[in-house]
């Protein structure tokens, strides 16, 4: 690739972002050069094709498309992609872009095809009855992007790939709660249909008003679950270069707060979207930086057997939490 198309894709990808994701927008800049440039481009492959198969433009201005015509699209994508590495010349930017960094850190073909299958779970409005139904979502659409910015990254390693899958899952948690109102106008529910019948709230009146004291404490609860993955997102940041480990971590108190502040606002927390003040950024920046720091020195915590397993996750390995650069430690 010549210098005038990197620097173009490269631009691309950098306002994709921008507009996308503010909040990965500001933990970005904190990485390296040549990983920021594969980060960026990741995401602007990730927001183009949930853009292309929501009919929306950076997740906005949607046009209604029949299930029959995003299941075409998808095709399309699944199609793109295969071209993608199998090194045909890619002309649409974000694939193009996509290419790029699949090939430079080698990024494995199934992470690709296992996120569009996330896509596909939208487009046939699939059914989550059980927190773990709702978190093989979470998987598609957010862990296996943890797992291919972890490739980005420099690591591969079964143990650090773990740690990066579930700091997406938290993410996904998280925005699944922050969203849960305007999801619901959209016909989508993430929820666990077993909470909400708990909760006494049916599948079609998520969005009522007269529901929000108990959609509140189920949002709660959700945001309470995505926790412990955030832990154990953290207890990983060792693995990490030091300033991939401090945009890293910043990342994950950004989001976190998010999901603490859906939890403090209770029924109000779908009154306007919930983010995170330009003081409160530069706050969690601080407090990213002093973890990743701490985090030479700190020893690392085994990951909980309890939490959800990624698809062909291997074993871990018995005991290798001794040391801050031990096996269990990961992030991403």
């Amino acid at each position: 690739m010549n210098q005038q198309a990197d620097g173009a894709l490269l631009e691309h990808a950098t306002q994709t972002i921008a507009v996308g994701s503010k909040s990965f927008a500001a933990a970005a800049r904190l990485f390296d050069a040549d990983t920021r440039r594969g980060v960026l481009m990741l995401y602007a492959w990730c927001r183009h094709c949930d853009d292309v198969v929501d009919g929306q433009e950076l997740g906005m201005n949607g046009i209604a498309q029949t299930p029959q015509e995003a299941r075409r699209q998808l095709e399309i994508l699944r199609e793109q992609t295969r071209r993608a590495y199998a090194g045909e010349t890619m002309t649409d930017p974000a694939f193009a872009a996509f290419q790029d960094v699949a090939q430079r850190h080698g990024i494995a073909p199934r992470y690709a095809y296992d996120h569009l299958a996330g896509f596909a779970m939208d487009v046939d409005q699939a059914h989550y009855d059980t927190i773990e139904d709702t978190l093989r979502y979470c998987y598609h659409v957010a862990g296996v992007v943890g797992l291919m910015m972890a490739s980005i990254m420099g690591a591969h390693d079964e143990a650090t790939l773990d740690r990066a899958c579930d700091l997406g899952l938290a993410f996904q948690l998280t925005n699944i709660a922050r969203d849960i109102v305007e999801d619901a106008r959209m016909g989508r529910c993430y929820l666990p249909a077993a909470w909400l019948r708990e909760a006494g709230i049916p599948p079609g009146e998520i969005a009522l008003e007269r529901h929000r004291a108990a959609l509140a404490r189920v949002a709660a609860r959700l945001v309470e679950h995505a926790e412990p993955y955030y832990a154990s997102a953290t207890e990983g940041i060792a693995a990490l270069p030091l300033r991939s480990a401090w945009a890293i971590a910043t990342a994950r108190n950004v989001y976190r707060q998010i999901g603490i502040e859906v939890k403090r606002r209770g029924v109000h927390a779908w009154d306007e979207r919930v983010g995170t003040s330009r003081a409160a950024k530069l706050w969690l920046l601080a407090k990213g930086g002093a973890g990743a720091l701490s985090s030479r020195w700190r020893r690392q915590a085994p990951r909980p057997a309890g939490l959800w397993r990624r698809p062909g996750a291997e074993p871990a390995a018995p005991s290798f939490s001794e040391g801050p650069h031990a096996a269990h430690a990961a992030g991403a």
